[in-house]
């Protein structure tokens, strides 16, 4: 099945959302390289493949649905303990404030390519600030859409978590990629049709 037009939803349980972390400071043969899952969140295509400017894409997470699913390198694994820790620290007022911000929240801006090959342009907006990304996805002729974008933490005011005074660091930057398998057609007429 490829893609064609039409309003979709998409997410849990046939949809993959993580956020993938790296190391950096002298410390970070210490670390883990992490990949941390968004178990609660959705979002919603619009696709016009003939026109895909016309095209729009909207994401919803729950902050606090971030789990860390596995933490990679190290000079030890990373215990079910580790994982609560740090989960812990994603939530409180260090990192994401998920009481006072309970979602992090993407709009598309601009779509270009096509269903096979695109480019999103989009606002991301999280702690309440909004900045630029783009993301680059594909998908294939069994309709599984995939893609990734990369986001620099300090830019939403988020400190990149640190230890032993700062020689063990998470990396600024880190990577968001998705995965789908299916998308539910939205109840409706195709884009362009009465």
């Amino acid at each position: 099945m490829t893609l064609g037009d039409g309003a979709y939803r998409f997410g849990p349980p046939t949809g993959r959302l993580l956020i993938k972390t790296g190391r950096a400071g002298l410390g970070r043969k210490a670390g883990h390289d992490l990949t941390i899952e968004a178990t609660r969140w959705s979002g919603n295509a619009l696709i016009v493949a003939s026109d895909p400017g016309q095209s729009s894409v909207t994401v919803t997470v729950e902050t606090g649905s971030l789990t860390v699913r596995e933490g990679t390198g190290g000079v030890k694994p990373l215990t079910d303990a580790d994982k609560a820790e740090i989960k812990r620290t994603l939530e409180g007022e260090g990192v994401l404030h998920t009481a006072q911000h309970p979602t992090i929240a993407f709009r598309s801006t601009s779509i270009t390519g096509t269903p096979g090959s695109f480019e999103i342009a989009g606002e991301l907006t999280i702690k309440g600030r909004t900045h630029p990304v783009t993301v680059h996805g594909a998908s294939d002729r069994d309709g599984m859409v995939c893609g990734s974008a990369t986001v620099t933490q300090s830019a939403w005011g988020i400190k990149p978590y640190s230890a032993f005074l700062g020689a063990l660091r998470l990396a600024d930057d880190v990577r968001i990629e998705f995965a789908v398998t299916e998308l539910e057609p939205l109840p409706g007429p195709a884009p362009g049709q009465p």
